[in-house]
């Protein structure tokens, strides 16, 4: 068994069933349970079609070797985080996330919600999987049973908010017949919202759309509804409904940067001093927006694990991704799109204009967002293009891939953890010059 197809840098993810099927998830249960030991693990999984089988495999696998499941059944992962932090038990969520519908996935985390990642012991995890593979489990399996924390989970989310200054927002929520079309009317029962939710039906074959929202041909319908409606604020979800992408009134994107800048200063009011997380590619805007408000920025690598473990270093009280993912100390330090939509939704409600007024002063830059170029050799090429610029004047920052900062511009340039991709991602003063420079930097990668 190739299990370095699926094995990723912090999760397991491949197409059913042909890298990831039963068999498999019932030896990862195995090396999984091994691993984190102690009395039971809880389980949960997406709306996809190959979910229940391969949960039950799991819980099987997990089982055989004497520990116990506790399976919450249908959650968005922040919901299992959720449950991994309430329950104090280890987790894994099966979801592939943004992926298509032949795509299925686990994420795991040890007790508390704490991260999983290759170099903290997937590595570890993926090795005891083809031992678990060469030899079937057998004998007594541990206990299995069903449990909800819903009624916990909304308590904890509403709890990061005032929601007695919540006002009656019109609110288009795109949830992709994702996780979001379960959990967003939970959360927003009995909040003072209108809410529209357009494909609510849970169906991991995706009929409308792909739950990527940060492809851009995936927001087109949402942008149209938040014009229809008149909305104030339109929120796009992932698959899993981890992830939160913003729309303002008229119906332009705000970037995972600006969310996270805006998030951050809303924080340091309320928690002067406090520390905050970005990742590489976050705008520069976001540590001018830390600095700004008296709080202490930490740069750190792309990533849920990097980030979780930075957190827990550092007693950060938020973090924030390009990408949408935003992650909350008070959050067992785990990363929340229905938590971040209502922050901001609270920050809406008190603000006396729009939400592209709100937003207006942390969007300071323009970006490229993320371009993939396919290359044979991912890290030869970044490496090639490192040396390449290592006389031209740049500040050169090797923390996550490349990153060269020129003064005025910047760029990341950094290979997927998951796809044989470089991504890149670029910061200039103008659309023009940020234009300009993604077409040289594009050019330099493909000669090398």
């Amino acid at each position: 068994m190739d299990t370095s197809l699926i094995f990723k840098a912090y999760d397991v993810r491949g197409t059913y069933p042909d890298q990831l099927d039963e068999a498999v998830a019932r030896a990862t249960g195995s090396a999984f349970a091994t691993f984190v030991g102690g009395p039971s693990i809880v389980v949960a999984r997406d709306m996809r079609p190959s979910g229940p089988s391969l949960v039950a495999a799991f819980a099987e696998g997990v089982r055989s070797v004497g520990v116990a499941v506790v399976d919450i059944g249908l959650a968005s992962t922040d919901l299992l985080y959720f449950a991994s932090g309430f329950l104090n038990c280890p987790g894994a969520m099966f979801t592939a996330s943004h992926n298509p519908a032949q795509y299925n996935g686990i994420k795991m985390c040890l007790a508390g919600a704490k991260p999983i990642g290759l170099e903290t012991g997937l590595a570890d995890i993926e090795r005891m999987t083809n031992e678990f593979f060469a030899r079937p489990a057998s004998g007594e399996l541990a206990a299995m049973s069903e449990r909800s924390v819903v009624s916990e989970w909304v308590a904890h989310v509403h709890s990061f908010v005032d929601t007695s200054v919540l006002r009656p927002l019109k609110i288009v929520a795109d949830t992709a017949n994702g996780m979001g079309g379960y959990v967003a009317p939970l959360i927003f029962s009995g909040l003072p919202f209108d809410v529209e939710i357009m494909y609510p039906e849970l169906d991991g074959t995706f009929p409308n759309h792909p739950a990527d929202p940060l492809n851009p041909a995936n927001i087109v319908d949402l942008q149209a509804r938040v014009l229809a409606a008149g909305a104030d604020i339109g929120l796009a979800f992932d698959g899993d409904a981890d992830r939160v992408f913003l729309i303002d009134e008229r119906a332009q994107g705000i970037s995972g940067s600006t969310t996270t800048a805006m998030v951050a200063a809303s924080l340091l009011d309320k928690n002067p001093g406090a520390t905050i997380l970005y990742n590489v590619i976050c705008s520069k805007s976001v540590a001018e927006v830390i600095q700004e408000h008296g709080g202490v920025g930490v740069r750190t690598r792309v990533g849920h694990s990097y980030i979780k473990q930075t957190m827990a270093e550092t007693n950060a009280v938020f973090g924030g991704e390009h990408s949408g993912h935003y992650y909350y100390r008070d959050n067992y330090r785990a990363d929340s799109g229905i938590i971040t939509a209502l922050v901001v939704l609270e920050l809406l409600s008190r603000f006396d204009g729009q939400l592209s007024q709100l937003v207006a002063p942390f969007n300071r830059y323009a970006v490229s967002g993320e371009i993939n170029t396919e290359v044979a050799d991912p890290a030869a090429t970044v490496a090639a293009v490192t040396e390449h610029l290592r006389s031209s004047g740049a500040q050169i920052d090797e923390l996550d891939g490349l990153t060269a900062d020129f003064g005025d511009w910047w760029f990341n340039l950094r290979p997927s953890n998951t796809e044989p991709l470089l991504r890149l991602n670029v910061e200039a003063p103008s659309d023009e010059e940020c234009a300009q420079h993604v077409s040289d930097i594009v050019d330099l990668i493909r000669a090398n």
